[in-house]
């Protein structure tokens, strides 16, 4: 079963206590494909300018991303800076350049439009709805968002939220959206917007998901060292969303499988800068720390 994902692919440039690292591959699309491609085929849908190198894509094909849905344009490639103190949970944005991603009108290719999975990314909430105006019918559709779009775009936001089955969204975005501080509320807010579920992303604290019905809660799995959180949030909803794909389920219970997974995959992202930690990431590995998981949680 194949997943379409529309998002970024970006140039990061992070610094946290553990290291500094300079023009790495990063990205919402990034992190969310490569983590997805462990469960189910992933459809990208993004842009590059002429100074993306071949051995990005290379790396892509290698993980079976198709590539089909990817535009290279003139100009640069978007970039990103930031840096993370002692506290890792808060990051500080020194410069945003967006160039050729600024462009970015998504056109879904022809063989994508029946994708059955849909992950819209944190792209303009207008950019969200014109992706599901151009595929028939999805099974699923899991967005996302960020702080940018919610403060400058916030009717958009909501009239996406709308369209989404399933709302992945961290703790700081979802008390700017719903000016809730207590995030039960927050969350039955947002339910009210539309999605049926929400998942509350809490970085080393974890994840929260809700229902209409349902509360789930999920421990982040324990590190002696988180070297760099960048594209924690895309890995967790690539290992959500790749499980159900795989799973071609949408239940209550398959839902929380999928919980696991997606902190799974967001636990070993974390381990190193930009997407090292997942170039050598076997499956392996991936159902033991989901059995480790499980034993966090039994009593």
């Amino acid at each position: 079963m194949s997943i379409l994902v529309v998002g970024s692919i970006a140039f990061d440039s992070v610094e946290t206590p553990f290291g500094k690292v300079k023009e790495v591959l990063g990205g919402s699309a990034s992190y969310f494909s490569i983590a997805a491609s462990f469960f189910a085929n992933v459809r990208l849908v993004a842009v590059v300018g002429e100074d993306f190198p071949q051995e990005h894509l290379d790396f892509f094909q290698e993980k079976g991303v198709d590539l089909q849905g990817l535009q290279r344009l003139p100009g640069l490639t978007f970039r990103w800076e930031g840096k993370y103190g002692q506290n890792i949970n808060e990051r500080q944005t020194l410069s945003t350049c967006l160039n050729v991603f600024e462009v970015f009108q998504p056109e879904i290719p022809e063989q994508y439009r029946s994708s059955q999975y849909v992950f819209l990314a944190n792209i303009d909430p207008d950019l969200q709805l014109k992706v599901l105006k151009q595929v028939n019918a999805p099974k699923l559709t899991v967005g996302d968002t960020m702080n940018f779009y919610i403060e400058g775009n916030l009717s958009g936001v909501k009239e996406s939220l709308r369209a989404m089955d399933i709302m992945t969204i961290n703790e700081e975005e979802v008390k700017q959206l719903t000016g809730e501080t207590n995030l039960v509320r927050a969350a039955k807010k947002i339910l009210s917007f539309g999605p049926k579920t929400v998942i509350i992303k809490r970085g080393e604290y974890g994840a929260l998901m809700l229902s209409r019905d349902s509360i789930f809660s999920v421990p982040a799995y324990p590190l002696e060292t988180v070297c760099d959180p960048t594209g924690a949030g895309d890995s967790f909803a690539g290992g959500f969303l790749g499980y159900l794909a795989r799973n071609r389920k949408c239940d209550d219970k398959s839902l929380r499988k999928a919980v696991i997974f997606g902190s799974v995959m967001a636990s070993f992202c974390v381990e190193d800068f930009s997407l090292n930690r997942l170039k050598s990431l076997s499956y392996s590995e991936i159902e033991k720390r989901f059995g480790e998981f499980k034993e966090l949680t039994k009593f």
